[in-house]
């Protein structure tokens, strides 16, 4: 037998459609907060485990983002992980034209972590915060390192996710994946 792959490569050049094939992986939906004077939150799908031993994880942040400036400054940062019924959140904090500094939290439920102080989302599927870590160049984003300080898993609900440029919720009968 004998296979016949089709490759359509895409124009490196041509963002929409690399956004596009980037889009075609499901992802997960989460706030990423900055606290002190100015806290400072945003939406963010660009998050991944990194380690257990530190406990690590990172963020991608866009260059001209207000919160590249902000987690630049910062120490510490939290991250919420949403929840499938969080979308309005999820909006949110996506919206470019909304309120900043304290004002933007005004709209939704959060929490003072208790380590770091940063803002977290109110029933979200899991909180943690972190201090920023390390840092590196990611072409038009940086990668920021967070090592884990504190975690809080609020409940086994299921997560809010983005496939396609659209929110979904899973609906689907998941399997234990084994390693």
């Amino acid at each position: 037998m004998q296979l016949h792959l089709s490759t359509a490569s895409v124009d490196m050049t041509d963002t929409k459609a690399l956004r596009h094939a980037f889009g075609t992986f499901a992802t997960g939906v989460t706030v990423v907060t900055t606290g002190g004077q100015v806290p400072h939150a945003m939406t963010a799908n660009s998050f991944t485990s990194v380690s257990l031993d530190p406990p690590l994880l990172l963020v991608c942040i866009g260059r001209g983002a207000v919160m590249h400036h902000c987690l630049s400054m910062a120490g510490s940062f939290g991250v919420s992980v949403l929840a499938a019924h969080q979308e309005d959140e999820a909006r949110h904090f996506a919206n470019r034209y909304r309120a900043l500094g304290a004002a933007q939290f005004e709209e939704v439920d959060w929490a003072e972590g208790e380590v770091t102080g940063v803002p977290l989302i109110a029933g979200a599927v899991a909180q943690f915060e972190c201090h920023v870590w390390r840092c590196y160049d990611g072409g038009d984003h940086t990668i920021f390192i967070g090592k884990v300080v504190s975690v809080n898993q609020q409940s086994d609900s299921d997560g809010l996710l983005v496939y396609r440029g659209q929110f979904k919720e899973t609906g689907v009968k998941l399997r234990e994946v084994t390693a």
